[in-house]
């Protein structure tokens, strides 16, 4: 089943977007016992703290993160839902370009085919290694192109992707979906702000 990721929305333009973050149920929930455990024998100022740590792990937030639950409440035909998800798969040292193992773009795929079938088009949104803001053709800090193939078989459909991460073109191909289809950003972190809470690249 589809990974129950944490949902928010926002419209830019003439296009909604919807936030998806992974996030396991099993550890939000394992993490909010944690809390409540610590909670009972810590003084009431310790108390305070963990609780206001750790707000979102309540029962009501914990019912949001479920993206069976984003659909109930939101129309997403034809909508642009971008994904944050972790594309750092390993590459062959022979070429620098073939994934030797595909696991995490296996772990993405319930909930993407899941937002496909509600109609959803799709936006990856990934970093890639450690390029420390500079931009990097091949290789393991590189450019995202080694994953669109394997993307393109696991998914079932064509996966479409530009060379930035923002931008005009980035707004072109974001306004330019249809229903179903699927857009990859480049890697994030050819912007160094991607590690630092940018809010202009946000």
């Amino acid at each position: 089943s589809p990974q129950p990721p944490h949902p928010s929305s926002r419209r830019v333009g003439r296009i909604a977007i919807i936030f998806i973050f992974h996030l396991p149920t099993m550890f939000a929930t394992a993490s909010a016992s944690f809390v409540r455990r610590s909670a009972r024998t810590a003084i009431p100022s310790q108390a305070r703290a963990l609780q206001s740590r750790y707000f979102h792990l309540t029962p009501q937030a914990l019912e949001k993160l479920n993206v069976q639950g984003l659909a109930e409440r939101v129309n997403l035909q034809g909508q642009n839902v971008l994904m944050r998800v972790d594309l750092n798969v390993p590459l062959s040292k022979e070429d620098d370009f073939t994934v030797t193992d595909d696991t995490r773009l296996r772990a993405i795929v319930p909930t993407a085919k899941f937002l496909l079938d509600k109609g959803a088009n799709i936006i990856l949104c990934s970093h890639f290694g450690r390029p420390k803001g500079e931009i990097i053709e091949t290789g393991k800090n590189g450019r995202l192109n080694p994953v669109v193939g394997p993307l393109k078989e696991l998914l079932g459909v064509d996966v479409k992707k530009v060379n930035d991460c923002m931008g005009p073109e980035v707004e072109e191909a974001a306004k330019s979906l249809k229903r179903g289809d699927v857009l990859l950003l480049e890697n994030t972190r050819f912007y160094k702000g991607e590690t630092k809470n940018d809010p202009e690249l946000s």
